[in-house]
């Protein structure tokens, strides 16, 4: 962040932290921003159109970025034409896929198996990018990933064995399934495809593709009936998705991804279920379970070591 309160393509550094120490810092700040998604989707049913919320949410996002990136996009509209197969990729999977198809699912399915399958995320991202782009994960990282994985298992079925066992997936559940694998591919494609924009660049590059993309489906969903209702409900949960769960979420798990790689920023998806409990006690009056306090004393020294540096095998 610039003196002036714009973004830069430069990576930041704080006071008496390193590059890697903020990263840290920001993967616990992440899964914060990111659960506000999950909490609209489940609010907004009944009064946005899944398509719909999904492009209003990154139109207005692509509105909030343009005055800090505008300028930058001009410049660099040549990259952005050398680029346009990966943008547009990108932009199908972090806008569409994982937009629209979270919102769509989570008319139809419960929290519950939102969780169930989302957390098997970092796993799909870790096995991409050892196949893929030769990234490693050390002894105590995987101690980490396997530790986490038991407190996501403890709090998504609520230390009940039976709701794992007898768990039933809906069709909501497969439109769940197809955004996680649209998330590990997006993570990993992100951090490796290389770009000659700068970060924040890319991002709002990005967001207008992904916008591009979704715009014939939000057009198709209208014309069979599907509207928003139109109030100032409705534009204050857009505003909340473009200013939370997409500005901030994605330039904060960006700037993540690229310092920690894509195996270790992706254990961030590990903290949402305990995240979003904490906030339906403090938004919904829901009080906190037993098993939120077992999972998180599993999920947050997990994070510590599967967030801790390995080292890199070279070719």
């Amino acid at each position: 962040m610039s003196q002036s309160g714009q973004l830069t393509d430069a990576s930041p550094r704080i006071a008496g932290f390193g590059e890697d120490q903020f990263a840290r810092i920001l993967l616990f700040v992440a899964p914060a921003l990111f659960c506000t998604n999950l909490l609209v989707a489940k609010a907004t049913a009944d009064l946005i159109p899944p398509v719909h919320l999904s492009f209003l949410r990154w139109g207005a996002t692509f509105l909030l970025l343009l005055p800090l990136v505008g300028p930058r996009l001009w410049v660099r509209r040549g990259a952005m034409l050398r680029e346009w197969k990966d943008l547009a990729i990108l932009g199908a999977l972090g806008m569409g896929v994982c937009g629209a198809f979270v919102y769509i699912g989570a008319d139809t399915t419960s929290a519950t198996n939102i969780g169930l399958i989302y957390s098997a995320s970092p796993v799909l991202i870790i096995l991409l990018a050892a196949a893929f782009y030769g990234e490693t994960v050390s002894k105590l990282q995987i101690a980490g990933i396997t530790l986490s994985l038991l407190g996501v298992i403890v709090i998504v079925c609520r230390a009940d064995l039976d709701v794992l066992v007898n768990l039933a997936f809906t069709v909501g559940d497969l439109w769940i399934l197809a955004a996680m694998i649209g998330w590990a591919v997006y993570s990993v494609l992100l951090r490796h495809r290389p770009s000659e924009m700068g970060l924040s660049t890319r991002f709002g590059a990005t967001t207008l593709a992904g916008v591009i993309i979704l715009a014939p489906f939000t057009l198709w969903e209208a014309s069979t009936g599907n509207v928003p209702v139109w109030n100032w409900e409705t534009a204050g949960w857009i505003a909340l998705l473009a200013l939370v769960a997409s500005f901030g979420a994605y330039q904060v798990y960006a700037y993540v991804q690229r310092v920690l790689g894509a195996g270790r920023s992706s254990l961030l998806m590990y903290l949402v279920p305990i995240y979003n409990a904490v906030l339906a006690w403090a938004l919904l009056g829901e009080t906190p379970q037993p098993y939120h306090w077992i999972g998180a004393a599993l999920v947050l020294p997990g994070m510590m070591l599967a967030t801790a540096k390995g080292k890199k095998k070279t070719a």
